[in-house]
């Protein structure tokens, strides 16, 4: 597993969206890997082509051509959820905020996982910062991340607002 969020950095917003759709979709058997989602992607939703011809704005390079860079790069078998840039939800990148207000060090995702269990989260929901039926959700969002990219890593880069 790459597990290294440069990787996720790497990759365009387009194909991440693509790569993020194939990972969460609750119909798939196995886990998808780069090799899975280029012959999906190549075949259409229909078993039709693909329009290659959808440049990447940035890059120049249409999707296909971007999955084929990582493929040459790091191989057909390499987990698809290995190339999503990893990002918070609104709400935990509140809490990841709040932590960083009140942190004299950059936090990592173990120093907001122990300030939500010691209260951050009910002292938001005093605040109007959080809605009071967040808190569960938040809890195994955060655990989610601790377990898919460690307790050591910087909690800033996961914040994300749309």
């Amino acid at each position: 597993m790459i597990r290294s969020m440069d990787v996720g950095i790497r990759v365009s917003p387009e194909l991440a969206a693509l790569l993020e759709a194939h990972v969460n979709n609750p119909d798939a058997l196995e886990m998808p890997t780069l090799g899975s989602v280029r012959a999906a992607l190549a075949q259409g939703s229909a078993g039709e082509g693909y329009e290659a011809d959808r440049l990447h704005p940035e890059t120049g390079e249409n999707l296909l051509q971007e999955l084929d860079s990582l493929i040459d790069e790091f191989g057909v078998e390499a987990p698809a959820a290995d190339f999503i840039r990893p990002s918070a939800s609104e709400a935990l990148s509140r809490v990841i905020e709040a932590v960083m207000e009140q942190a004299t060090h950059p936090p990592t995702l173990a120093d907001v996982h122990e300030a939500m269990q010691s209260g951050l989260i009910a002292q938001l929901v005093g605040e109007g910062v959080l809605d009071e039926d967040e808190d569960e959700t938040l809890m195994a969002e955060i655990e989610d991340l601790i377990d898919r990219y460690g307790e050591e890593a910087p909690a800033e880069e996961f914040i994300h607002y749309e």
